[in-house]
This record gives structure tokens, sequence and C-alpha cells, in this order.
């Protein structure tokens, strides 16, 4: 079973969450990530005056950019994004709208979800954010997971790391390391999603 990462990274950041993402899901038999990214919006005269986005863009260099197949032939998905005010970014949620034709049909009914955010500060939308991407992934008929308290991690995190999904703090020049505990949510996001995906799959 597939397990889509589809994610938006201007620095990395939440790049790096999903690498983090699909080692979870390899730890499960029978589940193999696929990493996905989305179309860029930020104009690329704005990126080339950026040393900092241009080295986000170049450290994605090679990740595909998602389609709609992979959408549908996805088990299980995930959702990487950094907060804008507190909410998705653009070029998320501009690829979530492009899904009316899946939503018409009904491909992504029963199929789970989770999100992973990044932030530049601890109280810039860690929360607000997954809270707010659920709302089009239940219109899509999604099948909400997070990451409960049995991840031990929750409740000793001084950074990143909500039950909602995963999170990093990335600092206000967004070059802050994922650390040990926000890692250990990402991939315990993952794995959740595989193993989910996988019974969803048997009962079907």
């Amino acid at each position: 079973m597939k397990v889509l990462i589809v994610y938006y990274s201007t620095y990395g950041n939440v790049y790096k969450m999903a690498k983090l993402v699909a080692e979870g899901v390899r730890q499960v038999k029978g589940a193999e990530p696929a990493i996905r990214t989305v179309p860029e919006l930020i104009p690329q005269s704005v990126i080339e005056s950026h040393e900092d986005m241009k080295a986000g863009r170049q450290m994605q260099k090679d990740v595909p950019l998602v389609t709609l197949d992979d959408f549908k032939e996805a088990g299980a998905i995930a959702f990487g994004t950094p907060t804008r005010f507190g909410n998705v970014s653009a070029q998320l949620k501009n690829q979530i709208d492009q899904l009316t034709p899946l939503w018409f049909a009904g491909a992504l009914e029963g199929k789970p979800a989770g999100i992973f955010v990044s932030t530049a500060s601890l109280h810039g939308g860690q929360e607000t954010t997954p809270l707010t991407l659920m709302a089009p992934l239940l219109h899509l008929g999604m099948i909400i997971v997070g990451v409960p308290y049995s991840v031990q991690e929750l409740l000793t995190t001084q950074s990143g790391g909500t039950p909602y999904g995963p999170s990093h703090l990335a600092g206000q020049e967004s070059k802050r390391e994922i650390d040990l505990q926000e890692a250990t949510v990402c991939r315990a996001l993952g794995r959740r999603l595989a193993e989910i995906g996988l019974l969803l799959q048997k009962k079907s």
C-alpha cells in the first residue's frame, strides 16, 4: 500500500519532516511511502533574491510534483505545510482545491489522512493550522488521524508536537533543526497512517 506524503516547503523544514514521516511508514510491513510536492506560487524572481529560499528549492529539486493519480492510488495520505498566519500555505491549499474531480467521484472517501506543520514561533499556528486543514479533508470524506498520547514525546516536548499532528519549531530564521522529540512524533504519524490504511484495506 502506498502512503502519499504531499507537502509544500519554502526553506526545507517541512520537506525534512516529510522524510521522517516516510521513515515511520517504512516501519510497517506492506506499506511504502511516496513523497511528492506541489507547484510553487512564489515568483521565481523573489526566490532568486533570497539565498535561503534558493537553498530550500535546491534541496527539493528532485522531488516529483504530485498528480491526481498519486491521490487515487494512495491508501493513506499525509499533508505537510508551513503555517501562514495560523493557516495552511497557499501552495498546498491550491493543490487541495484541485481535488474536485476526486471529490465528485468519492475517490478519497474512507482514506486516512494526517497533517504535519512547521512554524517560525511556538504559538504561530502549530494547532490552528492542522485544525483548519482538517475541514477540507473532512469534506473530501477522509478519516482524520492524529498522534495519541501513547507517544510519550507529546508529554515532554518543549518545541513541536501536538495530538493534531507533528509540528516543528523552526525559529524566526527557519534554521532550527528538527529535534529528537519532534522527529519521533513525525515517525509516529507515518507509522499510524500506514497501520490504519492497511487495516481499512483488509476490511474493504
